[in-house]
């Protein structure tokens, strides 16, 4: 296994050896015995999973040995980490020339009337039900809608709500509450 927790063709795990917890979409921790999925990696790209032999499609394919592309459920870093860039995109991206602005494609979208914000705005909503999944409580998951709320709802006002876009970086606001809300949690 390599150090990102990928497999590759020259390295194998040890016998006995835990690896990371693997979330499901909602957030709960899935636990896979000896026999969840069969094959070298468990869960349906095993060598009884729908790939595999007893599948019906031939001999098993090792899916995971594709440039290092994991097609299981992620971990919660895994998982963290995506919306970590996807907030990253959306806020922070890109630099405007000559000048220490930073901005990201929320305030590219943002320019299309009503559309482009109610699209920048779904899609922040999605990093916090993500967050949600996660384990997130309550109380940070209404500090992050609040952020998104004033966003989208400033957002809407022309020229002056794509201004606010980019400066009050909602999403990386929500990522930096989030992570503030993992560092305190006990590690497994």
């Amino acid at each position: 296994m390599t150090d990102d927790g990928f497999f590759d063709r020259t390295t194998t795990r040890r016998p006995g050896a835990r690896r990371p917890p693997v979330i499901d979409q909602d957030g709960n921790e899935v636990h896979q015995g000896p026999g969840a999925g069969g094959g070298a990696f468990g869960g349906p790209f095993g060598a009884s999973g729908p790939f595999g032999a007893a599948g019906g499609a031939g001999a098993a394919f090792d899916f995971q040995s594709l440039s290092g592309i994991s097609f299981g459920p992620l971990t919660r870093e895994q998982r963290f980490a995506r919306i970590d860039a996807l907030s990253k995109l959306l806020d922070v991206a890109f630099v405007v020339p000559g000048t220490n602005i930073r901005y990201g494609i929320d305030g590219l979208i943002g320019l299309v009337p009503i559309v482009g914000d109610l699209l920048t705005t779904a899609i922040s909503l999605w990093i916090v039900r993500e967050a949600r999944a996660l384990g997130a409580p309550k109380h940070v998951v209404a500090r992050m809608l609040g952020n998104v709320a004033l966003d989208g709802v400033v957002g809407l006002v022309p020229f002056a709500g794509d201004a606010f876009d980019v400066m009050f970086r909602a999403n990386v606001r929500n990522m930096r509450i989030l992570r503030k809300w993992m560092d305190k949690q006990p590690r497994l």
